[in-house]
């Protein structure tokens, strides 16, 4: 790797990167605000320093932590993929958060209800029927966007109420667990279940990255990816050129929505074993802050992905330590989503010049780390 590669990285990698300091600082203050500003050492500073200190440990301080992030950050990582493929191709998916749900609550009940099959057979049927259901959600609002002009944002938000009442009304009725008071559904069955890969790691973890380089694959070695960029960077460029617009808008939302109720499924089939009401919550938004934050990249996806996992993760330790409400962290999130939005003022707190076309230009032309 040359040294004008690195430059390119380098280059790209730096806004996110002081958008998330930024966000900290900006944490901090809050943090120091809410403490014993006037106790303890340093003003109450320390104070601040320890409660950071124990989000890093609570979140890679140890290999247990380390994998509690990275299991964390798996369903993030479909979600945030979801979210940067449709972004890719000119697309806000908003309805992530609900073609999550349905590919958790397809998946659960194809764990508990199919019964008598050998793992080999019916794992794979279980991933793929909560595929199967984000892709059909996905489509919906695709042929609505290709075909009749309707707006996904709204068409989006609409199936996201849809799929919740879908999901109440199932975990409250038919396929309620009757020896449980919650609305959940029955575990699924062992054979439906993702093995561990170490303790406290499941394979859904692995497949998370390799789900990132399909993806990364798909964009930028084949044709029907170069065909949804370029849609996303010029339609009617695109249209000119003889590429199908319409066919490409419905594929890029069906296969975000693919994404998006694959990690659903691997969340039930993982990590909770069943389908629970309101587990999804907040997945499908902070999946759009990962996607900003990863300059919708498969890689800047992964690294925000574990990111957010990470500050999840770490926040029982530091709420510990500092007795600060875990609920700082969404905070925190939202201030990195705020200060990727707001490039101009980074740059002009940091004085860091805007990029060239060349670099720019070369960006763009990339994929796997590059926006």
């Amino acid at each position: 790797m040359n040294r004008q590669v690195l430059r390119r990285y380098a280059q790209s990698a730096l806004m996110p990167l002081l958008a998330i300091f930024t966000a900290l600082v900006a944490g901090g203050v809050i943090i120091w605000l809410a403490g014993p500003r006037l106790q303890g050492e340093w003003f109450g500073i320390k104070f601040v320093l320890d409660g950071y200190a124990g989000l890093f440990q609570g979140a890679f301080g140890s290999p247990k932590a380390i994998a509690g992030t990275l299991v964390r950050a798996t369903p993030l990582i479909f979600a945030g993929l979801a979210v940067a493929l449709a972004f890719r191709c000119g697309l806000f998916n908003i309805g992530v958060e609900g073609q999550l749900a349905l590919g958790a609550l397809v998946a659960a009940g194809v764990g508990f209800g199919v019964k008598g099959l050998p793992m080999i057979v019916h794992l794979p049927l279980t991933l793929a029927s909560g595929m199967a259901a984000g892709f059909i959600w996905g489509v919906i609002p695709g042929y609505l966007k290709a075909r009749t002009g309707a707006h996904e944002v709204i068409t989006t938000i609409m199936l996201n109420y849809i799929a919740a009442q879908i999901v109440g009304y199932l975990l409250n009725g038919p396929w309620k667990d009757p020896s449980n008071v919650t609305a959940q559904t029955p575990k699924i069955a062992e054979t439906a279940r993702l093995p561990e890969l170490l303790p406290g790691l499941h394979w859904g973890v692995p497949l998370a990255f390799l789900t990132a380089v399909a993806v990364w694959y798909f964009l930028w070695k084949t044709t029907w990816g170069f065909e949804i960029r370029t849609v996303g960077a010029n339609s009617s460029a695109a249209k000119y050129a003889g590429i199908n617009v319409s066919r490409n808008i419905i594929l890029a939302m069906a296969l975000s929505g693919m994404l998006a109720g694959m990690g659903g499924a691997v969340q039930v089939m993982g990590v909770n074993y069943r389908d629970t009401l309101g587990f999804n919550i907040g997945y499908g938004f902070d999946s759009i802050a990962i996607a900003l934050l990863g300059r919708t990249t498969p890689l800047g996806v992964v690294l925000s992905a574990i990111l957010f996992g990470g500050l999840r993760n770490g926040a029982t330790l530091m709420q510990f330590r500092t007795q600060i409400s875990a609920d700082i962290i969404s905070v925190i999130q939202a201030l990195i989503l705020i200060f990727i939005a707001a490039e101009p003022i980074i740059r002009w707190i940091y004085r860091v010049p805007p990029p060239s076309d060349a670099v720019e230009t070369s960006t763009l032309s990339k994929g796997w780390g590059k926006s």
